[in-house]
């Protein structure tokens, strides 16, 4: 037929066909047969020939304008992105986007310990001086920023675009570390691919270049920073960008580098905090003596507070729970339950936050480490229903998909929601056994014991739980689990201590005993969950209050979320220490810590509530 009438004419006559109900079975994959449309299958796009060669795809480069001038020039900083993407895009084809930002892209900085805050120093004291690595050398070719996305995603019959965050790569203006501008340069982005912003063929010249081969719908998609970047230009509520994935995003600075009020570090960077993340991605040289007066060596160094982790308005503004009310994306969130960089928490607030709003949720959690995007499908079918608006009936699919301990992490199981609905609180009790292990049970003991541990940060978490006897921590264990115990939510713990210093840094970790040291060993295996706080911020997050030696406050927090499955036989244990080596500052050894176990308890939200929970 197109011999005879042309492409155009054969799509007209599919039309009339259409618009007349003559009854006329369209082939599933009619566009395929025009080749020069998307293909859908059982509500999924498929690869389509004409797009999966790489040697004709279309890469260019350019720069759009903002509306914020972050580096102080006079002028509105540009966003430097560039676009991959299929050569019929020349012919008429217009596609959606799939748009990944990062601040990563041209290269970061270094992680030698000179360069991060020294931790070794007593709690609410001025830390020693950072010192500054040298100035990252920028690594970018033009005019491809990144080659991610664009195998798995342009032969599906999308558009891939990449920009630099604002102070990286050929990216103009100041890095600010989750503040509006890092929502507001994507956002510039999409107006652009919408026809609402401008962009030039280079960082200074005037010269346009227009989005003509776009339908304007963005889905974003990013890991870690990325994710981050992602949710914070949905935060804007910009249009057109419709769907959004964001893997382990960090969605409070205060949570990454706060915990209660305590001052943490995310695990494997011990001494890290908003400053140092400010030099680990500032790559783009142009401005910098500006930046770094201004942002890093100002606004941060007085803002962040490293002396006593109070809440602040600095923290405010970095915190996108904060901004979450504009956002009108569908969200697709992913994260791991055992990311101890960036916290379960992080996404966890924010999906408790959306499921009071309007917009459609979906959650993927695996039992891993940082990072981890959901299973490609899963993303098809997201983006297929967001993008080309394909009724897939991806709404109504079940809230939460979690890959269950020793499962493939492409292979998730549905569930109701997360946390878990069937999960109801059992509060338990320690009974004394100090230095050794205490008793961990459904009810009190009632015998006003008193327990102490000394700090010392000698010696790490995970040597803690092991030991059978020791002064450094306090351990209360359950008898063996008589059946599988699923935990689903956030554990709360109620810790009545007292201090024999006026600060004290307060851990705590729920483990699985017996402690597994095989190197075999999985990550859910031993340690299910873990919390830190000051003691000095009990009543606010925003201001410390000195404790007084010897007096008895009560310090109630949560754990981070989880979902995990205690097997039969094993043991929990709730686990109370003061410094935590991997995570916290380093004071002097010797502070004394007493709890009085008839006030304190740890609440574990378990499926089936106290009936499932037995031992």
């Amino acid at each position: 037929m197109e011999r005879y009438f042309g492409k155009t004419g054969l799509m007209l006559i599919m039309l009339l066909l259409l618009h007349c109900q003559i009854a006329y079975s369209l082939p599933e994959n009619y566009q395929q047969v025009l080749e020069t449309g998307p293909v859908f299958e059982d509500g999924l796009t498929v690869e389509v020939e004409a797009f999966s060669d790489p040697d004709t795809w279309i890469r260019e480069d350019m720069w759009v304008e903002t509306s914020f001038d972050s580096d102080g020039d006079g002028r509105p900083d540009r966003m430097h992105v560039s676009v991959t993407r299929p050569p019929q895009t020349e012919e008429g084809l217009k596609l959606p986007v799939i748009y990944q930002s990062s601040p990563y892209y041209a290269g970061v900085g270094r992680t030698d310990r000179e360069y991060f805050w020294d931790v070794r120093h007593e709690l609410y004291t001025e830390p020693p001086p950072r010192n500054h690595f040298p100035p990252i050398e920028r690594r970018l070719e033009r005019p491809v920023i990144s080659n991610s996305l664009i195998n798995d995603w342009i032969p599906h019959g999308y558009i891939v675009v990449h920009s630099s965050a604002p102070g990286t790569g050929y990216s103009q203006g100041c890095p600010t570390i989750g503040t509006d501008i890092e929502a507001r340069a994507p956002k510039a982005v999409i107006d652009w691919l919408n026809g609402r912003a401008k962009a030039y063929t280079t960082p200074d010249g005037y010269e346009e270049v227009e989005a003509y081969w776009t339908t304007g719908k963005v889905g974003m998609i990013g890991t870690s920073y990325g994710g981050t970047l992602a949710l914070a230009a949905a935060t804007t509520g910009v249009e057109g960008l419709e769907a959004i994935v964001p893997i382990a995003p960090n969605t409070s600075y205060y949570h990454y580098f706060r915990a209660n009020g305590l001052i943490v570090h995310p695990y494997g960077y011990l001494g890290e905090d908003i400053d140092f993340l400010y030099d680990f991605v500032h790559s783009n040289p142009d401005r910098r003596e500006y930046c770094n007066r201004v942002v890093r060596d100002t606004e941060m160094l007085q803002g962040m507070d490293r002396i006593t982790g109070d809440y602040n308005d600095f923290w405010a503004k970095r915190d996108l729970l904060n901004q979450i009310e504009p956002l009108r994306a569908a969200v697709l969130m992913a994260h791991a339950f055992n990311d101890w960089n960036v916290m379960p928490s992080h996404s966890y607030r924010i999906n408790e936050a959306l499921k009071e709003m309007d917009v459609p949720l979906q959650m993927y959690y695996h039992q891993g480490g940082h990072g981890g995007a959901p299973p490609f499908e899963m993303l098809n079918k997201w983006f297929a229903r967001y993008l080309y608006g394909i009724e897939n009936n991806v709404e109504e699919d079940p809230a939460a998909w979690i890959v269950r301990e020793g499962d493939d992490r492409l292979e998730p199981l549905p569930y109701e929601d997360f946390p878990n609905p069937e999960a109801a609180p059992v509060e338990l009790y320690p009974g004394a056994g100090a230095p050794k292990r205490g008793s961990l049970s459904l009810q009190r003991t009632g015998n006003a014991d008193s327990e102490s541990l000394i700090d010392n940060f000698s010696f790490c978490g995970s040597s803690l739980a092991r030991a059978e006897w020791t002064e450094h921590r306090l351990i209360y264990v359950t008898g063996e689990l008589q059946q599988d115990v699923h935990i689903s939510g956030e554990p709360v713990a109620r810790i009545s201590m007292a201090s024999s210093k006026d600060a004290a840094n307060l851990s705590v970790w729920l483990v699985s005993l017996p402690w597994n040291d095989s190197p075999r060993a999985r990550l859910t295996d031993n340690i299910i969950t873990r919390g830190w706080a000051d003691p000095r911020n009990r009543n606010s997050l925003t201001n410390n209050e000195p404790l007084v030696p010897g007096e008895f406050y009560e310090v109630v927090f949560e754990l981070e979320p989880t979902d995990q499955v205690i097997p039969e036989g094993q043991q929990i244990g709730f686990m109370i220490f003061s410094s935590d080596r991997d995570f916290t500052l380093w004071p002097d050894p010797g502070t004394v810590i007493t709890v009085d176990l008839d006030n304190t308890s740890i609440t574990i939200p378990v499926v089936g509530g106290d009936a499932a929970f037995t031992f």
